[in-house]
């Protein structure tokens, strides 16, 4: 029997304000636990909230990024729920009339793209944290993170693989990154999703019953999560079982969900307004302010990228992908002017690099201005490319400044022509067999003169210098 996969998304977005939502409680990160928890974040009697507008125009970005209707009145409402990290025993929400309605962005999985349809993006507080594994059979409880301003956006159920999501959870980021709404970092709890997973048959119109994974704030998980759940499902139906509209957790260490709870339905959580909290008027000015400050979003910045430096569309689309990389190559292409060999190296030994780590250029200890060294040492022939491969080695596991690099290792390249002369004179002497070959016919052998000559220096020699010298001696008929 063919099964067809229905998924939909909840990314939560952490906006990037220093001020909770509705409190002067700092957001900032790694504090010690409930430092930063405010009387409004505890929801104590006599307290009253007060909107922060810094969210509300973040969040309005995002919705003109995704050319999203924008509802110039919002409004607030109480989910009601109990869990011990949600100390009012509520959560300020917008169901009714979020601040963001229906908008679209488009993903690309294998060179084909697809439009993805955004139900909705509203603004909510985040809970605390449950901490379980520092006590003996009791849970802690953190409320630094209460009140921190979030924003779901919420897809419709129009993901049909794994791999899409992941791609859907990716421009997600990339464009979140590029607003400079959110850091986009996920090991921090910055932006994490639920993922709505269902399957039904292919000939079959109706949707499957769904469950939610929650939590996942990994590209990685989310695939991994998503073909387990799949799997899961497919077995049940295929023994004649139902599935269980439920809510489940992803374990990574035995790659599996399970079973958290039965899922919720809206009039669960007693939705109703929220009555602190007037309705939020956008004005048809602010509007516009925030339009005319949009930055340039990532598609707009790969055609530029083509069209201005001439690259290839997959560097290009590399290079934009993240706002650190398109970053580095701007701020590299001012100082070398060298755009072609910029765009080479960050799409190939940098890349690797990251790869290799698992890591965001954000993360490594490669600086712009380092980077731009490094191209301008290339291009100025103070190194070759391959001595300045093991200076990018060097730079990435420790950080320190090329230049000073260059010069403790002796590492500037030879280019004095007669000293590379003399050198390639003493390689062909000690090599006539090899001389007598290439002179016959056999032209590959030139390649075993350059290698030579680049042995013998320890990969010093200017190789252009090198082919040039070399080739003037054995075409002149050296003796």
């Amino acid at each position: 029997m063919t099964w067809e996969t229905v998924i939909g998304l909840e990314v939560h977005v952490q906006l990037s304000t220093k001020t909770k939502l509705f409190s002067g409680a700092s957001t900032s990160f790694g504090s010690e636990p409930n430092t930063q928890v405010d009387l409004i974040d505890l929801g104590l009697p006599g307290v009253l909230p007060v909107a922060n507008k810094e969210a509300f125009y973040k969040a309005i970005r995002f919705g003109l990024a995704t050319n999203a209707e924008i509802n110039q009145v919002s409004m607030f409402d109480r989910k009601n729920y109990f869990y011990p990290d949600l100390p009012k025993g509520y959560q300020i929400t917008q169901m009714e009339k979020p601040i963001v309605g229906k908008g679209s962005i488009v993903i690309n999985v294998d060179g084909d793209e697809k439009l993805i349809n955004i139900t909705r993006a509203h603004l909510e507080e985040d809970a605390g944290k449950s901490i379980h594994d520092l006590f003996d059979g009791e849970t802690g409880i953190d409320l630094n993170r209460a009140g921190t301003p979030l924003l779901e956006i919420v897809s419709e159920p129009e993901i049909s693989s794994a791999k899409e999501a992941v791609a859907y959870f990716k421009a997600i980021h990339q464009l979140v990154t590029f607003l400079d709404i959110c850091d986009g970092n996920m090991s921090q709890g910055s932006m994490r999703c639920d993922v709505n997973v269902s399957v039904k048959k292919h000939d079959n119109d109706v949707l499957g019953t769904r469950a939610e994974i929650k939590n996942i704030n990994s590209f990685k998980f989310i695939e991994r999560a998503i073909h387990f759940e799949v799997a899961r499902q497919i077995k049940l139906l295929e023994k004649g079982e139902s599935i269980v509209q439920e809510t489940r957790l992803y374990d990574s260490v035995k790659n599996e969900t399970r079973s958290m709870r039965s899922k919720e339905a809206a009039n669960d959580y007693r939705y109703f307004p929220e009555p602190d909290l007037l309705p939020v008027v956008i004005s048809d000015n602010e509007l516009e302010e925030i339009k005319s400050t949009l930055p340039e979003l990532p598609k707009q910045k790969e055609i530029r990228f083509i069209n201005e430096h001439n690259l290839e569309e997959s560097e290009a689309k590399i290079l934009a992908s993240s706002k650190a990389m398109a970053n580095l190559f701007e701020d590299a292409s001012e100082k070398t002017k060298d755009s072609s060999l910029i765009a080479k190296w960050l799409v190939g030994d940098v890349s690797a690099l990251l790869n290799k780590d698992n890591i965001s250029i954000e993360e490594s200890k490669l600086s712009s201005v380092n980077f731009a060294k490094l191209i301008e040492r290339i291009s100025d022939k103070t190194i070759s490319g391959k001595i300045a491969k093991s200076v990018l080695e060097e730079v990435w596991i420790s950080g320190n400044d090329i230049d000073v690099i260059i010069e403790e290792k002796g590492l500037v390249q030879i280019q004095d022509e007669s000293i590379l002369e003399n050198i390639a004179k003493k390689i062909i002497d000690e090599n006539p067999d090899q001389v007598n070959a290439y002179k016959g016919g056999k032209d590959r052998l030139f390649g075993f003169f350059v290698g030579q000559v680049m042995k013998e220096t320890q990969g010093k020699a200017n190789p252009q210098g090198v082919n040039e010298i070399l080739n003037k001696l054995l075409n002149n008929k050296h003796t």
